[in-house]
């Protein structure tokens, strides 16, 4: 073999060589590329991430979901001792209740369970030296078995002797209460009257029909005191019946 054609020979060889290299090499980066884009997360792994990422969130919803199945628990506990603290309050109002039928169990008192009389002490008797009004007491008492209500204006009707001249008194415009009486128990009611002296223009009352609040029936007392000024048809009477209570 000549010395040219051995020269070719491993010219040959060489470029066989570094095209082999040269392909080693191109795969070895084609295979670092590839490596390369698989380390940094193809679409589908990224995805993959992605829903991962996803179920997790799904997982936190369904955590907050629990959460918030435990707050309907506790929502239905709190409903639960809101029922108990109703049904805790309905019993104080049960015994209002019974309260309020125990107080609207005592009546009003009636005419035939009072007696009525007028207070005549000494310091009960009207000044019949005053100058305009004064005033008169009648007590009413309770003269019955059971405790009773009574409270407001009574009814006072002033009649002559033989009956045939009346005056009802107004009414004064004083607030009231009510009071319970137990048998035996008296309360009052005062008049102010307007007495006089003069011969005329005068009323002489004999008797006064007393009504208690709310009655229809009357009692009668005497009258005990001189004669008043005759203001029957008077607008604003000097006579006139005050509250009980």
């Amino acid at each position: 073999m000549s010395a040219n054609t051995t020269a070719r020979t491993v010219r040959r060889r060489s470029l066989r060589i570094a095209v082999a290299a040269l392909t080693a090499a191109a795969g070895l980066t084609l295979t670092a590329c590839s490596g390369s884009e698989a380390n940094t997360g193809p679409a589908g792994q990224s995805s993959d991430a992605g829903v991962a990422v996803e179920s997790s969130g799904t997982g936190s919803d369904a955590k907050e979901q629990g959460s918030g199945a435990q707050a309907d628990s506790g929502g239905k506990t709190d409903a639960k001792t809101d029922a108990k603290a109703g049904a805790g309050a309905k019993k104080p109002g049960t015994n209002a209740a019974g309260s309020g039928g125990s107080g609207s169990g005592v009546e009003r008192c009636h005419t035939s369970g009072l007696k009525a009389a007028f207070a005549t002490g000494e310091d009960a008797a009207p000044d019949p030296n005053a100058g305009g009004s004064t005033t008169t007491s009648v007590v009413l008492t309770n003269k019955g078995s059971r405790t009773c209500k009574i409270g407001g204006f009574p009814g006072v009707d002033l009649k002559s002797e033989n009956g045939g001249e009346r005056w009802s008194l107004a009414r004064s415009s004083a607030k009231h209460g009510s009071i319970t009486l137990a048998p035996g128990d008296s309360t009052d009611f005062t008049i102010n009257v307007a007495l006089t002296k003069e011969e005329e223009g005068f009323y002489q009352p004999a008797f006064a029909d007393v009504t208690p609040p709310n009655e229809t029936k009357s009692l009668t007392i005497k009258w005990p005191w001189g004669t008043l000024v005759d203001q029957r048809s008077a607008t604003h009477p000097g006579t006139f019946v005050n509250p009980i209570g």
